[in-house]
């Protein structure tokens, strides 16, 4: 299974930005996705989940009403739409495929629940 992060850049504060996602190798549709991210000297943390058929979304407080997660089951992509960044959205973002399939309830916002990772897209915004 292989993950490719895209979307990444430089931003100002209240600008936006589109993170896509590619995945190959395993029935893309079968799997919740997530998107993280990691700041400099703090842990990876969820931004946002979305289920195997995008019926179900959940969101990290801090970026509720700002970002948008969205699938694509048909070419088997993810997405995060962010809007009116903050300079404090500024990290690593890394999308991950869940290591089961069917599955999100308690486990989508657990890093060890997902078994696969594409490489990390930077985001930086200014303020």
């Amino acid at each position: 299974v292989q993950l490719q992060a895209s979307g990444g850049g430089l931003v100002q504060a209240g600008g936006s930005l589109r993170l896509s996602c590619a995945a190959s190798g395993r029935t893309f549709s079968s799997y919740t996705m997530g998107w993280f991210r990691q700041a400099p000297r703090k842990e990876r943390e969820i931004v946002a989940a979305i289920n195997w058929n995008g019926g179900t979304k959940k969101y990290a407080d801090a970026v509720k009403g700002r970002f948008t997660i969205s699938r694509d089951n048909v070419n088997n992509t993810v997405y995060l739409q962010m809007n009116s960044l903050k300079p404090e959205d500024t990290a690593v973002y890394y999308c991950g495929g869940h290591g089961r399939p069917y599955t999100f309830g308690s486990t989508y916002y657990d890093t060890g629940y997902y078994a696969y990772w594409g490489q990390g897209t930077q985001v930086t915004v200014s303020s």
